[in-house]
């Protein structure tokens, strides 16, 4: 082999390792937009909504709650309060606020159920939630995640972690009207993923009584090699490390650190886990994981047969509200 023809084969592997840095880059970076971008073209969010993301099929099956739902529905709109939050970072944050029922167990004006939404949602997709709190007699906060609602121009979706932190600034806030006040967090999906993780942070204020998660994911690291698979299907390795990197330049964190399993190691308040078993979107066996994990003493998980991804309190009424009440009553 002559030194010209080395050289040539040199240059040549050299560029072929360029071109792919450069095709992972980008694939790396058209992952990000995908799942985070509130404003990209193609997305995750139009995905879900087309229906073709795989494991919320069940979704406009009919609900055994929808007259409740609707009615809620009516209520929220009817009621809410627009609020806002500083963040820590200097980012105004928005979200709804609405005043408990004269009475009920919970009426005394001192306690709060924080209601947060799942991933490209809003806070009126929870509105049954915050209206069966509301009917307790407690008030509501409902507050919009990054990159959602009238939050959507705060930067590319955090999947929890970043509002994990924000939530703790937006209890600060009911804690500094209400010295005495008791506060729950409740979430659903990646709101479920949230309140998980904001069980672990040290400043957490002590005013928090109990969480209640529904279907929340055990790390985004697990959930987007899931949804890589199911709708790309593609393996994590190379493209999802590729992808994490990219999230790390422009979102601020890597897919590994924003876990619910790592913040619930911390937890120390009384927790409730709820998981439909028929749920593959978050998979029911992240039930589990996440209920093992968590440090707290107290702490119950109810599986919800039948129930796909978010449906619990609509497949089963009865067993998810007198589950939920019955754990409210005991820590509340």
């Amino acid at each position: 082999m002559t030194r010209r023809t080395k050289r040539v084969i040199v240059v040549f592997v050299v560029a072929m390792v360029a071109l792919v840095v450069v095709a992972l880059g980008f694939v790396g970076n058209f992952l990000v937009d995908f799942a985070l971008n509130p404003h990209a073209e193609v997305s995750m969010a139009s995905t879900i909504r087309s229906g073709e993301a795989s494991g919320l099929e069940g979704h406009q099956e009919p609900q055994l709650d929808a007259a409740y739902a609707e009615e809620a529905a009516d209520w929220f709109e009817a009621e809410k309060r627009s609020v806002s939050h500083t963040a820590d970072d200097g980012t105004v944050l928005l979200g709804w606020e609405l005043e408990g029922a004269g009475d009920g167990p919970y009426a005394d004006g001192h306690t709060w159920a924080v209601v947060c939404h799942g991933y490209i949602g809003q806070p009126s997709d929870m509105a049954k939630y915050g209206y069966h709190f509301h009917e307790l007699g407690m008030s509501v906060l409902m507050p919009a995640a990054r990159g959602h609602e009238r939050n959507v121009d705060t930067g590319l979706i955090q999947m929890g972690g970043t509002d994990a932190q924000d939530l703790v600034g937006w209890i600060g806030e009911i804690v500094a009207r209400d010295p005495e006040a008791r506060v729950m967090l409740f979430g659903v999906s990646m709101g479920g993923a949230e309140v998980m993780m904001a069980s672990g942070l040290s400043d957490l204020p002590e005013n928090v009584a109990l969480i209640v998660e529904d279907c929340g994911y055990t790390s985004v690291w697990d959930e987007f090699s899931l949804q890589l698979d199911n709708v790309f299907h593609l393996p994590s390795f190379p493209i999802l490390n590729v992808a994490d990197a990219a999230s790390l330049l422009r979102a601020g964190y890597t897919f590994e650190g924003v876990s619910s399993i790592e913040s619930l190691r911390s937890a120390s308040v009384p927790m409730l886990f709820i998981h439909g078993d028929e749920d593959t979107f978050v998979p029911f066996s992240m039930l589990d994981e996440c209920y093992e994990a968590c440090a707290s003493e107290e702490k119950e998980k109810l599986v919800v047969e039948g129930a796909g991804h978010g449906l619990s309190a609509s497949t089963n009424p009865e067993l998810y509200w007198s589950t939920v009440d019955d754990f409210l009553a005991r820590h509340l």
